[in-house]
């Protein structure tokens, strides 16, 4: 499966930019060591400055050309979390929006070595650590629209199931396909010993799937990332088939 992105550059940057104000406005509402129980053993600062340091780590991929050796860490002495967030930002927003999505760019995914692959990855970075945030600081999540929740379905389908795991050395126990169906689009992803593969497909493969996950998007795509649990999705034919997919994805995205 490409990593070509299901929407448009320009309707990315401005997923991120919304997302890191309600990331950031959520954050500021809220004590900063609150625990994420969605991302166990940090706090509400915690993902403030991670996130803040993903941006740096990902401006430096697309200006150095590699992974950056010497990016700041953490905030500077007498620097906020939101600070630091923001400043991150703005390097990367300057950095996406000064180059078309289909030049090349430096990045750790051989499938699409292109700034759209930047955009998309921090815009879903983005959300789902804004989803993190406003659930530990017991908000109401704010919705993910339709077109941008089936994006990341793709992109975690094709960026950290079919090519995170063999980067890191794991495939499944047993050969087991799981169809994924939601909002209109459908998709396979098999796992089997040695291999992780998913691609993009009709109703008519996932139909001969092994097993089968669907729901409205915003659902399926925060239990891909393992933000819902299993029953805010529906589960048919192979339970093992599911659970070995489930399991092998927050093996992926931890």
């Amino acid at each position: 499966m490409t990593g070509q992105a299901l929407v448009g550059h320009g309707r990315l940057l401005d997923v991120l930019g919304a997302e890191v104000e309600r990331l950031t406005a959520t954050a500021r509402e809220a004590a900063p060591d609150t625990p994420v129980p969605t991302t166990p053993g940090l706090t509400i600062g915690e993902v403030v400055r991670h996130v803040g340091g993903v941006y740096r780590v990902a401006t430096g991929w697309m200006t150095e050309g590699r992974r950056p050796a010497g990016w700041q860490r953490d905030p500077a002495e007498g620097q906020s979390g939101e600070e630091y967030l923001r400043e991150g930002f703005a390097a990367l927003h300057r950095e996406l929006a000064s180059h078309d999505p289909a030049e090349y760019a430096a990045g750790w995914w051989p499938a699409d070595r292109t700034y759209g692959f930047w955009c998309r990855r921090m815009a879903h970075e983005t959300t789902v650590h804004r989803i993190d945030v406003q659930n530990a600081a017991n908000r109401i999540v704010t919705e993910v629209d339709e077109d941008v929740a089936i994006d990341g379905i793709d992109e975690i389908l094709a960026l950290w199931f079919g090519q995170r795991l063999p980067m890191i050395g794991l495939s499944g126990t047993f050969t087991g396909s799981v169809g994924i169906r939601t909002g209109g689009h459908d998709w396979i992803a098999r796992a089997g010993p040695g291999e992780t593969v998913a691609w993009r497909c009709s109703a008519a493969d996932t139909d001969r799937a092994n097993g089968l996950v669907n729901g409205p998007p915003m659902a399926v795509y925060q239990w891909l990332w393992g933000r819902l649990g299993h029953g805010s999705v529906t589960w048919e034919r192979s339970d093992d088939s599911i659970g070995q997919f489930w399991a092998l994805l927050r093996l992926a995205t931890r």
